[in-house]
């Protein structure tokens, strides 16, 4: 006991001296400084400005014991503190200097707040900036950024003045005093959090005016302290600040958007009430998953596993059964992405009823970024959601549709994604039942999108599984085969969008799609009847490949044939309605030329369709496009009506029914191209090898009456079809036409040769000669030499024309007649030489006749 005490008082008595040796080293500095002192207060700043130096260079410069330090600083402080305020900028500059040195050095600051903080708040925290030049403003916060840090929670009764300052020098015009305070506010805050959070609020409004500087770096502060006022704040002005925050998502700098979402993810960790903004930031964070930076979406990511981790802690005892009894992941997952943890998913499930309602109208945001955000934002709920999205599928649903009708690309794509992933996790017999009466009403409502239940209705589609699908293909494929839906506009991103549904039918279904074969053949028909994009025409024809391939057939004509009958029928359905306007024209124009000789197995149902549509009662415009189509398939009938070697069965009713009606005139130019589209027909029926004389003979007089009168159309078309008809008709007729039909074809073709067109004059010569070569034993050359004499003095009149095509025509004609009578050409020939202003024609003819 007696050597404690003893060892006690010795430790006593060395404390004494050392006490009294530092200070009279204190005495001895403030001594020599007494002389600087006084200078301090000269009028010549030259004279401040050596006694400052002077003071720095003999204190806080020299190697001193901190107590010492203490002791001399309390001495100078109150002088210094004066030269804050002195006019010369260096002396400002060079006490700021000695000031921040002593606080740095001495062992107790706090001990120089009564002093040091009064001056920081008159100086920097008044209405009125006292300090003028920028760089000591920023010395000045270094100061206090170095005072909260050395003396913590000993600040905690001069909040006043540290509020004071920084309200005024977060908004700053300089923007390193801005940054400096917003570094500052987060040091203060840390310090003392029992007393910040009293006055946090007022530094609420300088710091949202600082959060939007053109400065990404002071942004990046700002956003920093806001994080930090609402950690240790009340957690009352969470609401006014994330509309801030979430403009901050928009930044074009990286680092401010990695900022807020280090901030946000804090905030969702470590906020007292964070349950109660669950559901406002979760948004924030989850939109950081979609970042354009992979450092930023890897920090979000990382972020967000350690909140759904910790919640998943903080809630296990109501997650037991859901953690005991996990469902498999959705076959979405593969080894290459990793499915959201359960405490992740519960967060998400639980606030979607409050996240939908924000997410739907940010969609309609005039700023194209918002919505591109919240169309990424809603896939990645979806991803959380999984089934649980099934309850909110109208909403989702009625988003998605307004989505997929937004102009930026970048939009329809993020919301297709959305829709993908409702096929995935939701149930075919749910989503059908609200999207395909929406597929259905799309054209007949009043929106200027109807595309748009389309394109949702195909991504779903491609998310849905084959297995979930099969009971629902029938309905699908009926939907879309529906006239309203396949044929319910021209609109080329509609008719996109009817592609993209039977692509996606075929892709997912594969070889399943057998059961509405018929159905999606009519809507590929459907489209490129519609369709005037090469590109669309292209996409469908592959589809109808395709179609065939899944099915294992041949080939696209063996698809025709499972489905002609029922094709045929689909037209006949509704052929007594159609107009010139109606695609069942073009369909069935499609369907016949692509069915190439599969029609010539179904001529029983096709031709009777034929009849009807060409009716003389029917529109002339309808009518006129089914011959040009006729005239196609009859150019190549082989191959098409003639396939089967049964068409000259029809040939008799094509001709009577079809084409002969159509060839009666009437007035309207619209009844004159029907004419001439008939008379094409005809043409290629007389060219064909599949009319038989005999049919040809038994029509022969109603037909050449027809092709008679149409030799006097108004159209050169019309004119030379008909001499071209007759020419035809001729030669399948050779040698078997009775004399007065003969007599009564020359006398027109002799009118034609005179046409005001060369190519009718040249046909209706060749017709002449053919004339010629089929005059048989039946025709009587001695009773009808007058014929012959009329018809030899006309066509040598034309032996004379200017028209040297026309010469030769008319020679290669006159050769042929010689066979007929050459006595009465060669008489008639001769007759008529001198009177010739070339009789080089009529030597060559008289030489041909002498020849034979």
């Amino acid at each position: 006991m007696t050597t404690v005490v003893s060892n006690h008082n010795n430790n006593t008595r060395e404390a004494a001296m050392a006490a009294a040796s530092d200070e009279r080293a204190a005495t001895d500095v403030l001594k020599s400084l007494s002389r600087h002192l006084n200078c301090l207060n000269d009028d010549n700043k030259s004279a401040r400005r050596r006694a400052l130096d002077a003071i720095k260079r003999e204190s806080v410069d020299q190697s001193l014991s901190s107590a010492v330090l203490q002791e001399v600083f309390e001495c100078l402080l109150k002088s210094l503190l004066k030269c804050l305020s002195d006019p010369t900028e260096a002396c400002r500059d060079k006490t700021i200097q000695i000031i921040t040195a002593f606080i740095r050095s001495v062992p107790k600051p706090e001990d120089t707040l009564p002093y040091v903080m009064p001056a920081l708040a008159q100086r920097l925290g008044g209405k009125e900036i006292l300090e003028p030049a920028e760089e000591l403003r920023l010395a000045l916060m270094e100061m206090l950024a170095l005072v909260v840090e050395v003396c913590g929670r000993h600040l905690a009764p001069y909040l006043d003045d540290v509020m004071k300052v920084l309200q005024r020098t977060i908004t700053d015009p300089f923007p390193e005093v801005k940054k400096e305070s917003c570094k500052c506010t987060i040091s203060f805050a840390k310090c003392v959090p029992d007393h910040f959070h009293l006055q946090a609020e007022s530094l609420l409004k300088p710091l949202l005016q600082t959060v939007s500087h053109q400065h990404s770096q002071v942004r990046v502060s700002a956003t920093q302290a806001i994080g930090a006022l609402i950690q240790y704040s009340a957690g009352k002005n969470v609401d006014d600040v994330l509309s801030h925050l979430a403009q901050r998502l928009f930044d074009d700098s990286p680092r401010v958007r990695k900022a807020v979402t280090v901030v946000v993810g804090d905030w969702l960790l470590h906020l007292p009430d964070r349950y109660s903004y669950f559901h406002k930031l979760i948004p924030l964070l989850l939109s950081s998953l979609s970042d354009e930076i992979p450092e930023i979406r890897l920090l979000a990511e990382d972020l967000w596993k350690q909140i759904g981790a910790q919640w998943e802690k903080e809630n296990e005892d109501d997650l037991k059964d859901k953690m005991d009894f996990q469902l498999p992941a959705p076959a979405l997952y593969t080894s290459d992405s990793v499915r959201p943890g359960l405490g992740c998913r519960e967060l998400v499930v639980r606030n979607l009823s409050k996240l939908l309602p924000a997410v739907s109208r940010d969609m309609g945001d005039w700023l194209v970024q918002t919505r591109v955000k919240t169309a990424q934002l809603l896939r990645v709920l979806l991803l959380h959601a999984e089934d649980h999205s099934t309850q909110h599928l109208q909403l989702l649903l009625t988003v998605i549709y307004h989505a997929c009708a937004d102009a930026e690309i970048d939009v329809r794509t993020q919301c297709l994604e959305s829709a993908k992933l409702l096929g995935v996790f939701v149930s075919p017999e749910v989503y059908l039942k609200l999207l395909l009466p929406h597929v259905t009403d799309s054209t007949s409502c009043s929106s200027a999108s109807p595309w748009a239940p389309l394109m949702v209705l195909a991504a779903v589609l491609r998310g849905s599984s084959r297995e979930a699908l099969r009971p629902h293909l029938l309905q699908i494929g009926e939907t879309i085969a529906h006239p309203d839906v396949s044929q319910g506009s021209q609109q080329v991103l509609y008719l996109d969008q009817l592609l993209a549904c039977v692509d996606a039918v075929l892709h997912v279904s594969q070889v399943d799609c057998d059961v509405i074969s018929i159905q999606l053949l009519k809507v590929l028909v459907s489209v490129q009847s519609l369709s005037s994009q090469h590109e669309q025409h292209s996409k469908a024809v592959e589809l109808v490949k395709c179609l065939c391939e899944i099915q294992s057939l041949t080939g696209v004509y063996e698809l025709y044939r499972r489905h002609m009958a029922d094709l045929l029928q689909w037209l006949f359905e509704s052929h007594h309605t159609w107009t010139s306007y109606s695609i069942q024209k073009t369909q069935l124009e499609i369907i016949a030329v692509q069915s190439g000789p599969v029609v010539g197995e179904f001529l029983s149902a096709f031709l009777p369709l034929l009849k009807n549509c060409v009716e003389p009662s029917r529109d002339p415009e309808m009518r006129l496009q089914i011959f040009t189509m006729l005239s196609k398939l009859l150019l190549d009938a082989n191959n098409t009506l003639d396939s089967q070697g049964r068409f000259s069965e029809c040939v008799e009713m094509v001709l009577q029914d079809l084409l002969l009606p159509n060839l009666v005139w009437r007035s309207g130019r619209s009844a004159a191209a029907v004419r001439t589209a008939a008379l094409s027909c005809l043409l290629a029926l007389l060219h064909g090898a599949t009319f038989p004389a005999e049919q040809v003979l038994s029509v022969e007089e109603t037909l050449r009456t027809q092709l008679i009168s149409a030799l006097e159309e108004d159209s050169k078309l019309a004119r030379l079809l008909a001499c071209r008809s007759l020419h035809s008709l001729l030669k399948i007729t050779a040698h078997q036409l009775n004399t007065d039909s003969l007599n009564k074809i020359y006398p027109e073709l002799l009118k034609r040769v005179d046409d005001s067109s060369e190519d009718v004059r040249i046909e209706a010569l060749r017709s002449l000669g053919t004339w010629f070569s089929s005059l048989g034993k039946n025709y009587d050359v001695h009773s009808c030499r007058p014929h012959l004499e009329f018809l030899f003095q006309q066509l040598l009149l034309y032996m004379d024309d200017p028209d040297g095509k026309v010469k030769d025509s008319v020679l290669d004609v006159l050769k042929v007649a010689s066979k007929v009578d050459c006595d009465l050409l060669q008489q008639q020939t001769e007759a008529v030489r001198e009177k010739q202003r070339n009789p080089d024609f009529c030597d060559k003819l008289l030489q041909h006749i002498q020849s034979l």
